[in-house]
């Protein structure tokens, strides 16, 4: 028993549809617009003055920078797994451990985030089993001259608090 399959017939567009020049001109009219419009009455412009004013309608569930947590007696609660780079997608962290004394447990030596190659994903977040890393610094800036500016080093990354600005 065949089944029969049945040819759908398509539309065919025609030709100024099929190269966008309809639309390319009714957005650049639009755009042309607001700026006429803008440049004519200036007073109806709304800008910030950053960063003497800070933005007041950041989403409580953005991402900040990174910081790195510390449990209760002042130590980092990072023990060097490198779950939290394995599972970035643009590889920007970077941790070297060495062994805490006296324990069996690993520490950073090194932990380095590349904040010009991350994406702000929070997947390292999410893979970190020991909580140490989070995105909740509440910084949503960070000004540099050069790129080694935006290579956060541990001790950056653990003087960061909760909601800092």
């Amino acid at each position: 028993m065949a089944i029969k399959v049945k040819k759908i017939e398509r539309k065919k567009m025609p030709f100024l549809e099929r190269i966008y020049i309809c639309y390319i001109i009714a957005g650049m009219a639009r755009t042309f617009k607001h700026f006429i419009r803008n440049l004519l009455n200036t007073k109806n412009i709304e800008f910030l003055e950053y960063p003497e004013q800070k933005p007041e309608d950041i989403t409580p569930r953005y991402r900040g920078l990174h910081r790195l947590t510390k449990n209760e007696s002042g130590e980092l609660k990072c023990v060097a797994c490198d779950m939290c780079a394995t599972a970035c997608p643009a590889k920007c962290i970077y941790i070297e451990a060495c062994e805490v004394e006296g324990s069996k447990e690993k520490a950073p030596k090194v932990f380095n985030i590349d904040l010009l190659e991350c994406v702000f994903c929070g997947l390292c977040v999410e893979a970190c089993p020991k909580d140490a890393i989070r995105m909740d610094s509440g910084i949503f800036t960070k000004v540099g001259g050069s790129r080694e500016d935006f290579i956060s080093d541990i001790n950056e990354l653990s003087s960061r608090k909760r909601g800092d600005f």
